[in-house]
């Protein structure tokens, strides 16, 4: 843990600049990559709001908050990734645009640094194999909002060595992040579960079986959820399950993860949920 000083953190958007946040808080000089300047810019924007509820909160001083941003750096080329210590992947769930970003990781990053992916359900085997390290390649999904979840999934895939995950366990206390080891399937843990089930809500909206408003409550005041699928749907992005659902159905090939007709119209209407404005509510 001592070797790891300065991270690389790929992808400036929701889930990138929260790992980015999170890093920097817990001390470590952050490089935030993104092919996009208005992202990266967007990405500094929300990190100085939520370190300001922090500060507002009396969780860190105003120093404190000043120090943070300090360590953050952000960038447009994965080229100056080149003396980072660890790496951090979180662009979009596109396997084959995944696996191009870890070949050449693999050719920028010194031998030794750790390659992970913020992946939610795609295989950590595979981004490995795009590398001639597949034993330093692992999974560690982060939740969101990640600032406040405590909660990070670590893959091993078929050549993560053990001491690579033991590196990312010790990384995660470092964060003040509880580590859950998943093997190395589809969607995982927490997608395997939870996927299905926001699917199997917007069956029941197309069936008629009830209102958004109404499967939402059953949900929270019966099984004591803190929110409903569908608005978990809408602020994961509709988009981002359907992908995950494509990867559950494909990669294990049970019809009982087909997704829902009503996700791929609402998808395909650009309907995606809190980021575009509507999905099953309206912002």
């Amino acid at each position: 843990m001592t070797e790891i000083k300065k991270v690389g953190v790929i992808g400036a958007g929701t889930m990138g600049n929260g790992i980015a946040q999170v890093f920097a808080q817990s001390g470590f000089a952050v490089k935030l990559v993104d092919a996009v300047p208005a992202a990266l810019d967007r990405a500094r924007g929300t990190i100085e709001k939520s370190l300001n509820r922090f500060v507002e909160k009396a969780k860190l001083t105003a120093p404190e908050r000043d120090a943070v941003l300090a360590r953050l750096e952000a960038s447009s080329s994965l080229d100056d990734l080149a003396g980072v210590d660890y790496v951090v992947e979180a662009i979009a769930e596109n396997a084959d645009v995944k696996r191009d970003v870890f070949a050449r990781l693999d050719t920028i990053t010194k031998p030794h640094v750790i390659l992970s992916s913020n992946t939610s359900s795609i295989s950590i085997t595979a981004l490995g194999a795009a590398t001639k390290r597949p034993e330093k390649v692992l999974g560690m999904h982060f939740m969101n909002p990640v600032p406040l979840m405590t909660l990070v999934e670590l893959i091993r895939g078929q050549a993560t060595s053990s001491e690579s995950m033991a590196i990312a366990t010790a990384l995660c206390a470092k964060l003040g992040k509880t580590p859950v080891e998943a093997a190395d399937y589809p969607g995982f843990i927490s997608n395997r579960i939870l996927m299905p089930m926001i699917n199997e809500a917007i069956y029941a909206v197309m069936e008629g079986v009830g209102t958004p408003e109404a499967i939402d409550t059953v949900m929270k005041l019966g099984m004591n959820h803190p929110m409903g699928p569908l608005t978990l749907a809408d602020f994961i992005g509709l988009d981002v399950c359907l992908a995950i659902l494509n990867v559950l159905h494909d990669g294990i090939g049970d019809p009982k993860y087909r997704p829902c007709p009503l996700l791929r119209r609402m998808v395909a209407a650009g309907h995606l949920g809190r980021k575009s404005g509507k999905g099953f509510y309206t912002y």
